[in-house]
């Protein structure tokens, strides 16, 4: 690190269990974040912010003015552009060392397991149950950690999934995949605005904390958070040795 960043840093480089060397494998760190909405947004801020090397953000959306009530990343003058360009213009903005490689595109399963192969961690701030089962086939395929979050009205929460790690649940043993699963959208039933940026600024600090090879992460527990009454509650959960993902065949 040079002087300007041992001064932009500083402030974590003053915590003991991060220090210099934690500081150096975040600024080496190359995340993907899929979703650049309400989650995403937070995520990738405080991500850049602390300095991560490389951002890869993927958004096939737009901008739009519903959007603006809690996705932090865009602006009322970018409305009806990409969401991914959107927030390579805000990151840029916050640090312009971090390198933000946008991917305006819909992710299909060979390029999510293209991209997860070149990156570190995946932060999942998608919105629905198809692109977070994608997203986990490709993590456990890839052996990379997944970072998971969700919010819908006024609940939300946070997981990770450390698939590098043999005896590690993946995001298919907690919550099957199934036909008949009835999908919830915020389009529809609504979300709190500070609820997408406690659980987006959740996942950066689990990313964080990966990176940087530090602390406990969120492996094997499911956090819980009820923004309307502030309780939160922390569930735990094994791996599904007949997982359909991550089972051992046989």
């Amino acid at each position: 690190m040079d002087d300007p960043q041992l001064l932009r840093y500083s402030r974590h480089i003053l915590l003991d269990a991060l220090g210099v060397e934690g500081q150096q494998r975040i600024l080496a760190g190359r995340v993907l974040i899929v979703g650049a909405g309400g989650l995403g947004s937070p995520a990738a801020l405080y991500l850049a912010a602390a300095g991560v090397g490389q951002i890869v953000l993927a958004d096939h959306d737009t901008v739009d003015l519903t959007n603006l009530q809690r996705q932090i990343l865009h602006r009322d003058n970018r409305i009806g552009m990409n969401k991914a360009l959107s927030g390579q213009i805000t990151l840029a903005e916050i640090n312009p060392e971090v390198s933000v490689i946008p991917l305006p595109e819909r992710l299909d399963t060979a390029r999510l397991e293209e991209l997860t192969a070149a990156v570190d961690i995946v932060l999942d701030c998608s919105d629905n149950f198809a692109t977070r089962h994608a997203i986990n086939r490709a993590c456990v395929r890839l052996k990379r950690p997944l970072v998971s979050g969700a919010a819908i009205r006024f609940d939300g929460q946070v997981s990770v999934y450390t698939l590098d790690r043999a005896e590690a649940p993946c995001y298919h043993c907690l919550f099957p995949e199934a036909d008949d699963v009835e999908e919830t959208r915020c389009a529809v039933t609504g979300v709190f605005a500070p609820l997408t940026g406690i659980v987006g600024s959740m996942q950066a600090a689990e990313a964080l904390k990966l990176l940087a090879g530090i602390g406990r992460p969120l492996n094997g527990r499911l956090l819980l958070i009820d923004s309307l009454d502030m309780q939160w509650r922390s569930s735990r959960f094994n791996r599904d040795p007949s997982c359909a993902v991550c089972g051992k065949p046989g």
